[in-house]
């Protein structure tokens, strides 16, 4: 059995949590000085950053009450800032989305939160400025890593290895079918990606992911160079349905730009198409702003191409 924690330590952690609420403004009665409470902001940043969720994926990933989720939700639908909407993937399940309504009231708020800490931050010098960050890095570390992991992420992320570019083939291409009913054109060029991918890999430059839930593959994404100096392309994202609901899809974005920040890209780019609805939404929430579309008919059906772009910040 583990030695009792000293009274004093106890209260160093209540003293410290009292004085960081204080000061990030939670203990208001409206947070950001709106009708919002801290979990109903929670709840919208979810599905404003990481597109439509299940209810129990949003439980388990805010730590969160079924029954508390649904009065919160049912009074964002009353507001219509929330909609109730048929998953793209299963039509019998329900996912909740923010509407054009919602997202207009929660920018502002946003907007507001980012220039709160910006105000914050602003007062101390650069040193400062890290070394506050890095006592935060710490303290999130060490709670992670024994909290017992009760609500976190059922999914690992690691490194491609032999076998894992088959599988991202074979599975693009029977999803692609499966959904969208796309022709077998589509792992053809799938597998053509992926080989030149291998076949000219630079480790400095280039890497790719593979996620995992109880030791079966769900995901997939790499970042290769694109030709242009500076520029990253972001591929071959994919989650398997069973995997979605869980935020993965933009945990694997956000696992690629920071590779290619720490490789010095200044950009990143990517091609997709006016049918991959979800995918869509994630680099919207990213950043991602949309630079070229063209017409084609490709796969067997008749679609836009489009090309997405996004500056990159310094890395962290």
């Amino acid at each position: 059995m583990a030695a009792p924690v000293p009274d004093d330590r106890v209260a160093a952690v209540r003293s410290f949590n009292r004085f960081f609420t204080r000061q990030i403004g939670v203990l208001r009665e409206g947070l950001l000085h709106s009708e919002f409470t801290l979990t109903e902001m929670r709840v919208l940043y979810e599905l404003a950053h990481h597109g439509d969720q299940q209810p129990a994926a949003l439980c388990r990933n805010l730590g969160l009450d079924r029954g508390y989720l649904s009065r919160i939700v049912a009074r964002f639908e009353g507001a219509g800032l929330v909609a109730k909407v048929a998953s793209a993937t299963d039509g019998r399940a329900k996912v909740l989305r923010m509407t054009a309504h919602g997202r207009a009231v929660y920018e502002p708020l946003d907007r507001r939160s980012r220039d709160e800490v910006g105000d914050m931050l602003v007062r101390f010098d650069e040193r400062d400025q890290l070394r506050m960050l890095a006592a935060m890095d710490t303290i999130r570390s060490l709670l992670d890593g024994q909290a017992g992991m009760k609500y976190a992420q059922p999914f690992v992320l690691r490194s491609h290895r032999a076998g894992d570019m088959d599988w991202i083939v074979r599975r693009h291409g029977a999803l692609y079918a499966q959904q969208n009913g796309w022709d077998d054109s589509f792992e053809t060029l799938v597998g053509e990606i992926c080989a030149a991918f291998e076949r000219d890999f630079d480790p400095a430059r280039e890497h790719c992911w593979i996620a995992e839930m109880d030791g079966q593959r769900v995901g997939s994404i790499a970042l290769a160079r694109d030709g242009e100096e500076g520029v990253g392309k972001l591929r071959l994202l994919l989650v398997e349905e069973r995997a979605r609901g869980y935020g993965l899809g933009s945990r694997l974005v956000d696992e690629c730009h920071r590779f290619a920040r720490a490789a010095g890209y200044r950009k990143m780019r990517l091609w997709t198409t006016d049918q991959q609805k979800e995918a869509r939404r994630i680099y919207c929430n990213k950043g991602y702003a949309l630079v070229a579309e063209e017409p084609v008919h490709a796969f067997g059906q008749d679609m836009v191409n489009e090309t997405w772009e996004m500056d990159l910040g310094p890395a962290s």
